[in-house]
């Protein structure tokens, strides 16, 4: 009868530790995140803005594309942020977490499988955020602006930043309210995140 009871601890165990390192995020240490892709995202106003990305110049090791924002279709951009883009689960979850800074026109593009509603939170975060959600045709659906969780948040009590997309944005907070982006404007995005 021991032997029983000693699997069933010893399950509810392992459990348990699964649990917590899902919970906490340790099991993208062991796994990693992969590399990163970088690029640019241009941004224009209003709904009949075209699909096109520029590719500055790169070097083999790191690729870059970039995001402006264009008050309309042929005019010049009111910002452009060079990104970083998570493209996987992994990359996903760490996001800007073990960032300890962004330049002011620096950003991540993060890419889900399909367009749907999406939750972000400022795990682990050392600096607010714009947090800006894309539709599948690169319209801005939502736009928030997330300052830092109060000291010793827990994960469970983190604010969550709802949206409805297949990509979403993250650059400094104040940048969408700097260069004038709002719901409704469009994102070109580069060829390597579509």
């Amino acid at each position: 009868m021991q032997r029983p009871a000693v699997v069933v601890l010893g399950l509810v165990g392992l459990l348990v530790a699964a649990a917590v390192v899902l919970q906490t995020g340790l099991w993208v240490e062991v796994l990693g995140t992969g590399e990163y892709e970088e690029g640019t995202v241009t941004v224009r106003e209003g709904a009949e803005a075209t699909t096109t990305a520029t590719q500055p110049p790169t070097d083999a090791s790191t690729p870059r594309t970039t995001v402006a924002v264009r008050e309309d279709t042929a005019g010049e951009p009111l910002g452009t942020v060079e990104i970083r883009i998570a493209q996987t689960f992994n990359q996903r979850y760490v996001g800007l977490s073990e960032t300890e800074s962004l330049g002011p026109n620096e950003g991540m593009l993060f890419v889900h499988d399909e367009a749907g509603q999406h939750t972000y939170v400022m795990r682990n975060m050392s600096f607010p955020l714009d947090i800006i959600f894309i539709d599948a045709n690169g319209t801005i659906t939502t736009i928030h602006h997330a300052p830092l969780p109060p000291e010793g948040t827990s994960e469970s009590d983190l604010t969550g930043y709802e949206g409805r997309g297949k990509y979403v944005l993250e650059v400094n907070r104040g940048w969408a309210n700097r260069t004038g982006v709002e719901v409704g404007d469009r994102v070109e995005l580069p060829p390597e995140a579509t």
